[in-house]
């Protein structure tokens, strides 16, 4: 790529925004030059909008950019979106009415039929409801969302399995704080416990994986006919959700033949070789006591998925252990490496 391509941030001064802002430092294909934050924010420089809460100081290309309102105008075409749920979905809709290429990390609109639930290496092929969506809607521009952390890492643990054929899912998740955000979970509550709930959370880990791993016939997404039940706890790990998946398999296949899927599996983003693409998305460890978060979870960028622990079920037919990184492959990286396979696609010429 000769130039890099703009970008912005909108919700830049939350924790998710900070994920985007550390993820695209160096980026060879983007740069960043506007931030898009509340009305309280705008008008500040971004070292006095913002209290930077990840690892180091706020970054010097960002720490002087002056935060702007979160409104289309003199924001670049594409812009990722770490909007608050609260407001989201207006915000969203009119950057993309207005022409920009909204990839958003929010969950407002990723159960619109005609806008793609993303992630690259599973189903690239979703990006051809754009047109859809933009001729339905009336917009120059268009809205690509990446799922739930908690749904990604099970999505991508769940991918080389499907020429199996899945049929039932049960799987339960022991998810970092980081997931809550900031000031996220009080310390009383989850320093040395485990809370057995988190809201709304297994209602999106129960819809969204149908829809990604779903066909596209050139209309619609059919959404993969299996069935999920889901338990998600968050745990007191900083970083790295880890979950405990059984499947039911129509082709009752061997164990040699899952570990071979699980081994081989890639994608559009690693022929391609997208920037922000692991090699191996997803990384198969033979070790009987891993993945583990403190262990495994900054390998690879945050972008693979570890993968551990496959055996018989004496419910179900297989059950593992898949662990990945809550705020970069199910967050920040996600949303980044959906756009690269935008821009590798022509969608942002």
């Amino acid at each position: 790529m000769q130039r890099k391509i703009e970008v912005g941030i909108l919700g830049a001064t939350g924790m998710v925004g900070q994920s985007f802002i550390k993820f695209l430092q160096g980026h060879p294909w983007f740069e960043l030059t506007w931030l898009g934050a509340s009305d309280r924010s705008a008008g500040k420089k971004y070292r006095d909008a913002a209290q930077w809460h990840l690892g180091g100081e706020t970054p010097a290309n960002v720490a002087d950019l002056v935060v702007q309102e979160s409104k289309p105008g003199n924001a670049p075409k594409l812009v990722f979106s770490a909007m608050d749920a609260s407001v989201a979905t207006e915000i969203e809709q009119a950057f993309a009415s207005a022409g920009h290429a909204v990839v958003s990390n929010s969950k407002n609109h990723r159960m619109d039929p005609d806008v793609p639930l993303l992630i690259p290496e599973i189903n690239p092929d979703h990006l051809k409801l754009i047109p859809l969506q933009q001729a339905k809607r009336g917009w120059k521009g268009m809205i690509v969302t990446n799922p739930n952390c908690t749904t990604a890492v099970l999505a991508m643990a769940l991918a080389p399995l499907k020429p199996f054929g899945i049929t039932k899912i049960v799987m339960t998740s022991m998810q970092a704080i980081s997931g809550a955000g900031y000031p996220g979970v009080p310390s009383m509550d989850i320093v040395a416990n485990v809370i057995p709930y988190i809201g709304g959370e297994e209602e999106k880990v129960q819809q969204e994986p149908q829809k990604i791993l779903g066909s596209f016939d050139g209309a619609q997404v059919t959404p993969l006919p299996a069935k999920l039940s889901a338990h998600c706890n968050r745990v007191p790990v900083v970083d790295g959700h880890t979950e405990t998946i059984s499947v039911e398999l129509s082709a009752k296949p061997s164990e040699t033949d899952l570990l071979a899927a699980f081994q081989n599996f890639s994608g559009v983003p690693q022929e391609r070789r997208l920037p922000s693409a692991p090699p191996h998305p997803i990384i198969y460890m033979s070790q009987v006591n891993r993945p583990q978060p403190r262990k495994d979870v900054e390998r690879e960028r945050g972008m693979t998925v570890f993968v551990g622990r496959l055996r018989r079920c004496p419910v179900l037919d297989y059950k593992f252990v898949a662990m990945g990184h809550n705020t970069v492959r199910g967050a920040a990286g996600a949303a980044v490496l959906n756009a690269e396979l935008m821009v590798s696609e022509g969608l942002l010429d």
